[in-house]
């Protein structure tokens, strides 16, 4: 199901930059949704272009080593990617009182979807699948997993019921 990234000399069609571009907003739009929902500072159209952005530049770069047969533009367009996105992630933490931090795992949703947009961008549908699944779950089972882990402990939960907030999130 996994394709390579094209062979030197070999340009990707229109409608396989299309496919992988389309791949890469809905990947991001079903992380975002989760976020949005949860009421989280990024949301749909923030985690869209984030992988939307990361399959592009993923893409172009492609393209550009496959013309000039340079395979290994791609991987330091990927290093830059994943280096880069942590500045966007960081804009969405925030220290409040009490030494709590929240934002954490929206910053890191925002990382996943770029690594996922990446892998959009080089049509590695294996990794896009199954790591879209895994983030998903992770962001749905998460919280009420580590809310009940803390009334076992008989610790205190930091969260309202129904708010969708999570600690640290």
């Amino acid at each position: 199901m996994s394709r390579p990234p094209p062979r030197p000399g070999r340009l990707m069609t229109p409608a396989d930059v299309a496919f992988r571009l389309t791949a890469a907003v809905l990947v991001g739009t079903a992380i975002g949704l989760n976020r949005d929902l949860r009421g989280k500072p990024a949301g749909v159209r923030t985690h869209a272009l984030v992988s939307l952005g990361s399959a592009v530049v993923t893409v172009i770069a492609a393209n550009a080593g496959a013309a000039n047969s340079d395979v290994a533009a791609v991987s330091r367009v990927m290093q830059g990617i994943i280096t880069g996105i942590g500045f966007l992630g960081a804009g969405v933490i925030l220290h409040q009182d009490q030494g709590r931090v929240r934002g954490l795992t929206t910053a890191a949703s925002i990382w996943i979807v770029a690594a996922l947009g990446i892998a959009c961008g080089v049509a590695d549908w294996w990794p896009v699948g199954l790591g879209t699944g895994l983030t998903l779950l992770v962001l749905m089972t998460g919280g009420p997993l580590e809310r009940a882990v803390h009334r076992l402990m008989g610790e205190p939960s930091d969260d309202k019921p129904g708010t969708g907030s999570q600690p640290g999130d």
